[in-house]
């Protein structure tokens, strides 16, 4: 409803960046129910995803969920920190994360953990909102945020504070050159992003080299 359904979109695009091939070993951080982990899993039979996410309960869902699918075999689930991750280094060949880094405390410790668990040649992506590069679209977009999202918050999730932090968090969150400086700066190479819907959200991506 909130989206318009835009981010089922987004989410096909971000799959799509990702490329998954079968017997490839994905992690998804805060993967939280397993969407983004089961369309990986459903473009590339054969693939293994592993969601890690912080909150138990959501983990607890996910699991429900792939098994509801069929795809318990496929997509496995663990409750870690995205910036402390019990994971071997060079354990898997992509790294995603959607819509969950805005949320992670400290940034650049997510990156560079993201990073060690690559192998080399393994890519990192990052679908997140953004900033609005379209100057036209920058105030309607500002109205939506802090008028109609809580509203809709309030009338339709009974969670108007929910809504209000989640439009506080995207203004907060990195723009997307500044993000691409951190993922440098976390050692991961070949840094690029790529504006969905004006810059309403960005993919980035980078590689372990």
């Amino acid at each position: 409803l909130m989206s318009g359904g835009i981010h089922r979109i987004w989410k096909r695009r971000f799959v799509a960046e990702v490329r998954p091939r079968p017997g490839e070993r994905i992690l998804d951080l805060a993967g939280g129910t397993g969407d983004i982990a089961f369309r990986l899993a459903q473009a590339a039979p054969g693939a293994s995803v592993l969601v890690c996410d912080l909150t138990e309960g959501m983990v607890e869902v996910g699991r429900a969920r792939a098994h509801d699918r069929g795809l318990d075999d496929a997509v496995g689930f663990v409750v870690a920190d995205a910036e402390a991750l019990p994971l071997p280094s060079g354990a898997f060949d992509a790294c995603t994360v959607a819509f969950g880094l805005r949320n992670v405390t400290r940034i650049d410790t997510a990156l560079a953990e993201a990073r060690r668990v690559l192998r080399p040649g393994g890519r990192f992506l990052c679908l997140e909102f953004s900033r609005v590069t379209v100057a036209a679209l920058a105030p309607v977009y500002d109205a939506y945020s802090f008028k109609v999202l809580p509203f809709l918050g309030r009338t339709v999730a009974k969670d108007e504070e929910a809504y209000r932090y989640l439009a506080e968090s995207i203004r907060r969150f990195p723009a997307q050159p500044d993000l691409a400086n951190r993922m440098k700066a976390a050692k991961l190479e070949r840094v690029t992003w790529r504006d969905l819907s004006g810059g309403i959200a960005a993919i980035h991506s980078g590689w372990k080299i």
